[in-house]
């Protein structure tokens, strides 16, 4: 048996890795800025979050939801305090696309009705309704149905209005910060007016914070630069640290039902730990801080009057949800920081670098990939 070719992969295979370094079975050190897709939070083998996982290996590694689990209760309790939604509850799951699933479905569940609202480039996950929510038809199938989702543009308040003033929408999904997209920002004023109309038309209004959440931006949560509540929040990535943990952050207004929503392996006892030992990390070593003093460096070493401005048609981005929209005639740069400077990095499409590196990110690993960069340009 072979596997199933769906990725296209490059000739490198790490075996080691160590806060922002990587090291593939030939010895050769790399610097990781992509954490495997902005999932690497807290860096590679951090030494807190490998003695929690081992230990509680040595106890208990899974057990169904039909018991109690009290490290789900402490992982509740101490997310809500870290990011700001004390009195909201938590449904623990597996992954970004379980959460933005659930998520939609207990918009739907809440108010009885069917549609959801979605914007233009979003992206949202590959099972069936995540994908449907998504605006890149390559993505789905046939069975994949989008009959009851409608995108508009993102940022166009007039078209958000034209659709939730119709009363059929359940609810309005949204990401903090389009990811796959190339970093595309919500503005401040429209998520607060997207926040205001959510409410006068009874549509339930959830922020996927998969990627840009956990600190990353420089604020817990991306849409808190905008002092808006969602109604429900869904998280992953960064959550773990590499360990598979996704999760709904549900507001009280939305009551549970027995049977709304399950999972076999959702908040499992190795997924919570790896959880826990993620917000201790976070909060012992200041990351969120850390993750807005590194992200203004990037952003000064880019401006109009920094090094490296040349190469840039666009910066977009916070904190270390970083896009760097190169001119045409710099195409090729991010393989050639692979396969001569080796740095990982990430893209979307040709001309967009995507920076999602590690919380821990040192300001001389910042300097040391703008070296790089300024070495090849």
């Amino acid at each position: 048996m072979e596997l199933f070719k769906t990725y296209k992969l490059w000739d490198i295979e790490p075996v080691r890795g160590l806060d922002t370094t990587l090291w593939d079975k030939n010895g050769v050190e790399y610097t990781d800025l992509y954490g495997g897709h902005a999932v690497i939070s807290i860096g590679h083998s951090h030494p807190h979050y490998v003695k929690m996982l081992s230990d509680q290996l040595t106890r208990l590694g899974f057990y169904s939801n039909a018991v109690q689990n009290s490290l789900q209760k402490e992982l509740a309790r101490r997310l809500g305090k870290a990011s700001g939604y004390d009195d909201y509850s938590l449904f623990l799951c597996n992954s970004g696309a379980e959460a933005n699933e659930n998520a939609m479905k207990l918009a739907s569940f809440h108010t009885g009705k069917s549609r959801i609202l979605a914007f233009g480039k979003s992206f949202h996950g590959r099972t069936s309704g995540a994908v449907a929510a998504t605006d890149n038809p390559k993505l789905r199938s046939p069975f994949n149905t989008v009959s009851n989702v409608t995108f508009v543009p993102l940022n166009d308040l007039e078209a958000v209005e034209k659709e939730l003033s119709s009363g059929e929408y359940a609810g309005v999904i949204i990401e903090g910060i389009q990811g796959v997209a190339g970093i595309y920002e919500p503005s401040d004023a429209f998520l607060k007016e997207l926040r205001t109309l959510c409410t006068k038309y009874g549509a339930v209004l959830i922020l996927d914070e998969i990627q840009s959440g956990y600190g990353r931006t420089g604020k817990f949560f991306a849409h808190q630069y905008s002092g808006i509540m969602a109604d429900i929040v869904t998280t992953a990535k960064g959550m773990g640290n590499g360990f598979p943990i996704g999760g709904v952050i549900i507001s009280p207004d939305i009551k549970a039902e027995y049977g709304m929503l399950g999972t076999t392996f959702g908040g499992n006892h190795l997924a919570c730990t790896a959880a826990l030992a993620v917000l201790d990390v976070i909060e012992n070593e200041h990351l969120i801080e850390n993750a807005a003093k590194i992200g203004e460096y990037f952003h000064a070493a880019f401006h109009p009057h920094g090094q490296l401005h040349s190469v840039l048609k666009e910066y977009r981005g916070k904190g270390l949800m970083i896009g760097l929209e190169i001119k045409e005639e710099y195409a090729g740069l991010r393989d050639r920081l692979l396969f001569e400077k080796h740095y990982f990095t990430g893209a979307a499409g040709a001309n967009v670098i995507r920076l999602l590196p590690s919380l821990t990110i040192s300001r001389k690993t910042a300097e040391g990939f703008m070296a790089a960069l300024e070495s090849l340009v």
